[in-house]
């Protein structure tokens, strides 16, 4: 055999060991771009770790334990923090009392926001003073503004009932009377999300093109049908966003609760996770605390499911 038909002979060898060693090349540069990558990751993934996860982890080993009065793990009982929680009547009224929050905050926050966006969202001069009063609510934090409402709400000294004695009615007790004290905190809580909804309502419509609004003028549409034929479907994804974002928020509601009322009177505000605080940092029952914090995951994630399987169909999306 002649050299050049060796030479021949070994070309496929040659082309073999070629193309392994582009895979080794290319699979050790993918290599680095993954470890680069959750190199960039780490951080979040740590904060996630130890603010997240660990605490979803402790509240599930938690719920299975009883603790002794000063919060250590006394005794494993399985499931029976649960049984015991879904077998009483304090449980079932909490959480009567967070859907009735939830309902006299989310929708009423979010419709008030949409009008007041529909209402600022123009040109015209003086709109961005406007805007900014709207906006102001977001920068103020849950303690002072529940501060500022329990001076407004005070019995004798509050603005509220100087007004109505004014007008000549009677004053109201609102944050001690068991009529009044659910509404009273629900009307600080619109108040308080008020900033956060109008912000994210006035971007969605800010990022309508104006010319559909100039093709509605020219086929002679008046504002109203404008704005439901037209701004409404358009706005419908932010709208969904806020929706979903306002329903986890009121059943995560604590705050103003703690500081306005703190959960009474005869337990009319005592909503969920107010309850879980009482139970596992009042009575230290962290094994029945941690059981309701689980149980109200699961209800805040069956509603997001079906949010999300009921209306996102209705949304459009441009």
């Amino acid at each position: 055999m002649s050299v050049l038909e060796k030479d021949l002979g070994n070309l496929p060898d040659a082309a073999a060991v070629q193309a392994r060693s582009g895979r080794r090349e290319r699979k050790a540069v993918k290599w680095k771009e993954h470890l680069l990558g959750y190199l960039f990751l780490s951080p979040s993934l740590l904060l996630f770790g130890v603010f997240l996860f660990y605490p979803l982890l402790r509240s599930v080993y938690l719920s299975v334990h009883v603790t002794d009065p000063r919060g250590r793990i006394a005794a494993f009982v399985g499931m029976d923090n649960f049984a015991e929680l879904l077998s009483g009547d304090k449980f079932y009224l909490s959480l009567k009392v967070t859907l009735q929050f939830t309902l006299l905050t989310a929708p009423g926050c979010i419709l008030i926001a949409l009008i007041l966006a529909a209402l600022t969202h123009s040109k015209l001069r003086g709109m961005k003073t406007f805007q900014f009063i709207f906006s102001l609510p977001i920068a103020i934090s849950v303690s002072v503004g529940s501060i500022i409402w329990m001076l407004l709400y005070h019995p004798t000294a509050g603005n509220l009932n100087y007004f109505l004695q004014l007008l000549g009615a009677s004053p109201v007790k609102w944050l001690s009377d068991p009529t009044w004290a659910l509404l009273s905190v629900s009307a600080v809580t619109v108040w308080m999300n008020l900033g956060f909804n109008y912000i994210v309502l006035l971007s969605g419509l800010q990022a309508v093109p104006e010319d559909i609004y100039d093709s509605a003028k020219i086929d002679g549409a008046g504002p109203l049908r404008t704005f439901t034929a037209l701004t409404l479907p358009l706005v419908s994804p932010t709208v969904f966003f806020v929706s979903i974002v306002s329903i986890i928020n009121a059943f995560q509601t604590f705050g103003q609760i703690h500081i306005l009322t703190k959960g009474g009177p005869v337990n009319t505000t005592n909503v969920i996770v107010y309850n879980i605080y009482r139970d596992a940092f009042v009575n230290f029952q962290f094994g029945t605390g941690s059981a309701q914090a689980l149980v109200l995951f699961a209800v805040i994630l069956i509603l997001t499911v079906l949010q999300f399987r009921l209306f996102e169909r209705k949304v459009h999306y441009q």
